[in-house]
Parts: structure tokens; C-alpha cells; sequence
């Protein structure tokens, strides 16, 4: 599929469920998407299902043949390919009427988008010679979005064999997801989030598909999901001396986020976009200089000059003002919608029972959860029938979240009736259920789906998240605390009282907002600050020091 992209967001990756086939539902639109591929009994299960509803022969991948997982994977990524590809094909001989695909295909558009002048230019033509060079033109110009996969590099267990002997690296988790992907028709990217597997990195660099050709193309291409700059350059400098370009860094807010969530130390997203905008040339340099080194060694070509590298930012976005203020203030180059997609069945798979309560569910239903096998906090909705299990669990004496199909852990070919959503808390000011027209018009500013009038700026939402997990992380070690967690709270701290400064001086740069808005903003920074300034950081006791 070709890279250029038409939309200026794209639709990240949302639990192991609930965009599993997102493709299949909004690729032909250009809107790009992310697929988890780490449970690959669900995935075996997806190619049956749309197998089968096309009328083609399915032959089941068992758990009983030989690399069975990354099998399960390279098939189901393949007839997702397949099934976008001929959508494309039929959506470009489609006529343009109201209502077709292919109206719909632009209509979506950004209004700033050049492609949405062409088509209104067609639109608007009279003469019917016109009018057909432009339709043609149009045709030629349209692209599917992305298929992307996930890979969380923390699921990475490499599963005892039938009789319990060690099988070679290659077949855990993450190595196997990955090579699932690289042996796919795909021509996209693996976005490796939760940080740094020196296992998957150096196997990533055995693969020439990572590498680019004479143009500076890849055939697979690498996106790193990172909280700050530290995170991305550490890992951009380890997979360049290795051979791996990174194409895309994609920023996302600690907290403010749907799934698991990776606290930074009080950094916030406005100072660390600041940072990545700063900084973004040096990052590129000194990782062009390493890969190229890197390159020689194994006897490749180094390209001339540093290849394409993009910055996306997601998490906590609402409102096509922060959309845009996010693009244009600190150039990035695109930015990621996810839990709003839960409230749009055409996009998702979300239960309609789950959906409902999403639509319904108020800010204080959006609570962090302990109780993933991962150790790894995630944001929750409370009345869920998970949450409800986890609740069940308490009282029975069980406490936890059980991982019932073990991908978290281990892999089995067991399943749950429990529905787990992890949305973002952002997700409490979206109020009902929208077409994938109306949500894309909400981020392209065609129309408003929050109706609530004092929702507080993303960066603001994301600060208050920041204060609530400090207080929370002060009190469960409140009694015990050592001399690292006091460093540790004061520095955590710190960097939120910078953060604040921060946004202080931003807001005049707010222009598209109303003054009434930009005042609210500076009131909930003030009473944040004082807030803040209340937190107490324990000190060590004199017995613990000595």
C-alpha cells in the first residue's frame, strides 16, 4: 500500500479487541489504524470468522503446528490486506453520487486538505470534460490507511514446549509477533510500545526488511511509542547501532491515555512536545550518524543524508483546537484519537451493553487500576463486567485481575465473558454514540460532539491526573518511605511545578481559544499550584537514615 497519508490523525492501537479489525472498517477511507498481535488465538479466530463470511477456504493454524503463532499472524494480516485492497479497488470505480464510498472517502477530508479542494473543484465543474478529468484525478489519488501492528515488548514469554523443554528464542511473544508481521504483505509499520527489549531489538536487525532501499523506502517500517524524549533517544540510538531506523517517534501522555499507562516523573506532554520540537534535529543527526555506521559494518549502502522521520502525539486530545494547536505550535506531524473510537461502532468492536456505558460514564467513573497481570497500572470504567469480576474476586478473597487467557503471562486456548475497557478519562466529556463521519467531522472541526462547557484543556486534564497519582504513590508509602521515594516525590514534584510555569507562559499562544477560556485556564492552573504546593513529602525517619 502506498505511505502517503490523507488524514492528519490516525487511530492507534485500543486493547487486544477492540480495533483488532479496524482496518477492514475505516482503511479504505485513508484513515490509518493499529492492530494489537499479540493474541493470536483471537486472531485465528478473526481469519475464521471473515474467511469464511467471503467464501474462502479456511485452514485452521493449531496450537500443535510449527510456529504456529507467527503463522496465525502473517495469515490474518495478509487477508487484512487482501480485504482493504479490494475495497480500494471497488471504492475507486465507484460513482461519485451522494452517499457512495467515494464521496464519503472525500467529504471526510480535512477542509484544509488539498485533496478536498480538488474534489470540491470537481463538485463545482460544469463542463462535463472537466468534470471527468477531475474525477480521474481523483481516483489516481486515492490510498488506503495504514495497517499498522502493535507489539508491547513487555509480553515476551517464551512458552515451555510439549514436553516442557526450552525452545530456541525466536518463538516467544514478542518474537513471534514480530516475525508474524515481517513475513506479511504489508508494506507498514510495527509500533513497539513499553519500552526497551534488548531480545526483539537485536532479533528486529537479523531481518532485511527493516533496512531501506535505494530511495530511502522500507518494505517495514519502525514507530516507537515513547512518553519522553530520554525514552526515545535511548532507544533510537539502540535499534540505529543495530541497523534499525526509527520512522516515527509517537508521543504519548503518561496518564492521559487509554490502556496501561507509564508514569514519567512529573514531566508533562506540553514541556516534553517543547523538548521534542527543540531538540527534534539533533535527535535526527545523531541517530543518521549511528545508523550509518551501523550500516557499513554489515555492508549496506548508508543513505547520503538522515531519512524521513515523523513525530505524531497522542492521548487526552478533545477538541479540534488542541488538534490543530498540537500540529502547529509543536509541528508534529500528526496526532492519535483512540478511546473516542470506542463510541463509533462503524470503527470499533465494542459490545453494545460496554457502549452504552462509555457514552454514559461521567469523569469520576474513569478510574487507575493496579490489578493487571503486567504490574503496570491501566485506566479503568468502573461497572464494567470485568471491573465487576475484579470486585467479585475482593470478596471471595482473590484479589487481582485474572489473566484468563494468559497473553499477559503465558498462552493458552481458554477465553473470558468479562469485557475489560481500558478507555482514556478524556473520554468522559464524549456523551453518545457518533458515526465515523460525525467523529471525524468533531476532529476536523466540522462539528462539536462536547457539549460540556467547562471541560478543562487537555494539559490541564493531564496535570490534575499527575497531582492525583502523587498524592496516591505518597500515601501507600507514606509509614515506609526511604530516601530514594523522598528524592524521588520532590523531583517528581518539581517537574510539576515547572510544568505549570510551563503553561503559564503558553497560554497567550492559545490564539484560537476565546478569552473567557484562556481565563479559566489560568484560574485551574492557580488553584492546580496551590494544590500542589500543599502536597507534603514525608520525610525519612531518623531510625530509617541511620
Amino acid at each position: 500500500m502506498e505511505e502517503n497519508r490523507v488524514h492528519t490523525f490516525h487511530i492507534p492501537v485500543m486493547g487486544l479487541a477492540f480495533s483488532i479489525d479496524t482496518p477492514v472498517k475505516v482503511a479504505r477511507f485513508g484513515i490509518s489504524s493499529v492492530v494489537s498481535i499479540v493474541d493470536d488465538v483471537l486472531i485465528e479466530q478473526m481469519r475464521k470468522q471473515y474467511a469464511l463470511s467471503r467464501g474462502e477456504s479456511y485452514d485452521p493454524i493449531t496450537s500443535n503446528d510449527q510456529d504456529y503463532r507467527a503463522r496465525r499472524i502473517t495469515e490474518y494480516l495478509n487477508l487484512l490486506h487482501r480485504i482493504v485492497h479490494e475495497q480500494i479497488e471497488s471504492l475507486k470505480t465507484s460513482a461519485f453520487e451522494k452517499g457512495s464510498e467515494i464521496a464519503k472517502y472525500f467529504e471526510m477530508l480535512a477542509d484544509h486538505s488539498p485533496l478536498k479542494s480538488l474534489y470540491r473543484r470537481m463538485i463545482q465543474a460544469r463542463d462535463d470534460a472537466t468534470k471527468k478529468a477531475l474525477e480521474d484525478e481523483l481516483r489516481a489519488k486515492i490510498v488506503a490507511g495504514s495497517i499498522d501492528v502493535n507489539i508491547m515488548t513487555k509480553i515476551d514469554r517464551l512458552h515451555p514446549g510439549k514436553n516442557n523443554e526450552k525452545p530456541p528464542a525466536e518463538f516467544s511473544d514478542a518474537l513471534s509477533s514480530l516475525r508474524g508481521f515481517v513475513k506479511s504483505d504489508l508494506n507498514s509499520s510495527v509500533v513497539l510500545s513499553a519500552g526497551l527489549n534488548s531480545r526483539l531489538f537485536s532479533y528486529m536487525a537479523q531481518f532485511t526488511e527493516f533496512l531501506p532501499d535505494e530511495n530511502g523506502d522500507f518494505r517495514k517500517k519502525v514507530t516507537l511509542k515513547v512518553s519522553d524524549y530520554r525514552s526515545a533517544i535511548i532507544q533510537g540510538k539502540i535499534l540505529a547501532k543495530k541497523g534499525i531506523w526509527v520512522s516515527e517517534y509517537r508521543i504519548e501522555s503518561g496518564l492521559n491515555c487509554g490502556g496501561h499507562v507509564f508514569a514519567t516523573e512529573g514531566d508533562l506532554l506540553g514541556p516534553i512536545l517543547e523538548v521534542f520540537k527543540e531538540k527534534r534535529s539533533d535527535l535526527i543527526s545523531e541517530i543518521h550518524e549511528l545508523f550509518c555506521a551501523a550500516l557499513k559494518e554489515r555492508g549496506v549502502r548508508p543513505p547520503d543524508s538522515p531519512l524521513k522521520v515523523s513525530v505524531t502525539v497522542q492521548g487526552g486530545i478533545g477538541t479540534t483546537e488542541e488538534d490543530r494547536f498540537l500540529i502547529d505550535h509543536y509541528q508534529v506531524d500528526g496526532t492519535g484519537w483512540g478511546s473516542p473510537f470506542l463510541l463509533v461502532p462503524e470503527a470499533t468492536n465494542v459490545d453494545e451493553e460496554t457502549r452504552k456505558k462509555l457514552a454514559s460514564a461521567r469523569r469520576e467513573d474513569f478510574y487507575l487500576s493496579d490489578v493487571s497481570p503486567l504490574g503496570v497500572p491501566f485506566n479503568n470504567l468502573r461497572n464494567t463486567t470485568s471491573e465487576q469480576l475484579v470486585q467479585r474476586r475482593v470478596l471471595d478473597g482473590k484479589p487481582g485481575s485474572p489473566c484468563t487467557k494468559k497473553f499477559l503471562i503465558s498462552n493458552t486456548e481458554s477465553s473470558s465473558h468479562a469485557v475489560a475497557v481500558c478507555p482514556g478519562p478524556n473520554l468522559a466529556y464524549f456523551s453518545k454514540i457518533v458515526s465515523l463521519e460525525e467523529m471525524v467531522g468533531h476532529i476536523y472541526g466540522r462539528m462539536q460532539l462536547i457539549t460540556a462547557t467547562d471541560r478543562p484543556n487537555m494539559f490541564i486534564n493531564e496535570l490534575r491526573l499527575y497531582i492525583d497519582y502523587l498524592k496516591k504513590e505518597i500515601q501507600t508509602r507514606y509509614d515506609s518511605i526511604t530516601t530514594r521515594e523522598q528524592n524521588r516525590f520532590n523531583t517528581f514534584k518539581a517537574n510539576l511545578q515547572d510544568g505549570i510555569t510551563y503553561y503559564k507562559s503558553l497560554i497567550p499562544e492559545l490564539v484560537q481559544e476565546t478569552e473567557r477560556y484562556r481565563e479559566m485556564m489560568r484560574d485551574q492552573l492557580l488553584e492546580l499550584e496551590q494544590e500542589l504546593m500543599e502536597i507534603v513529602v514525608p520525610t525519612v525517619p531518623a531510625l530509617i537514615q541511620a
